[in-house]
């Protein structure tokens, strides 16, 4: 752990680690930084995520964020799988040989609920609680 190092002397620091191999593989591909809002300037600029407290445990509030985020991606992409394999054929017609036909008002219909489904299971990420500390099981 480094403290109190300037924002222009971090990357030579973790340079340095790198160099003697003592940097976790993990801190070596990094993609993300995470700054606290009340930094620098240059810090904030850098960073791609800025939190908003000075509180460090809100990083685990961002990555609670981002894998319930995750996790509706999936459920939203099963979802409209699921239902464009179902309601395209069924509106293509395989089903016209046997009676069962139905107007294209409806396939409208049930492709604007697809959408309103996908929309409310997205808003329940705002159920989270992003406080630190808290616990979203």
């Amino acid at each position: 752990m480094f403290a109190g190092v300037r924002p222009e002397d971090k990357a030579a620091t973790v340079k340095a680690l790198q160099v003697e191999g003592k940097t976790a593989p993990a801190l070596a591909q990094a993609d993300v930084g995470i700054a606290i809002g009340a930094g620098t300037d240059v810090a904030i600029a850098s960073a791609g995520v800025i939190l908003a407290s000075d509180d460090p445990r809100s990083v685990l509030s961002v990555i609670d964020l981002s894998q319930a985020g995750y996790r509706k991606m999936k459920q939203n992409l099963w979802w409209a799988t699921g239902y464009n394999l179902i309601s395209v054929p069924l509106a293509a017609g395989v089903l016209a040989p046997i009676g069962f036909v139905r107007p294209m008002s409806v396939g409208a219909v049930l492709m604007s609920l697809s959408t309103i489904v996908v929309a409310l299971n997205a808003q329940l990420l705002r159920k989270l609680d992003l406080r630190p500390g808290a616990t979203n099981g």
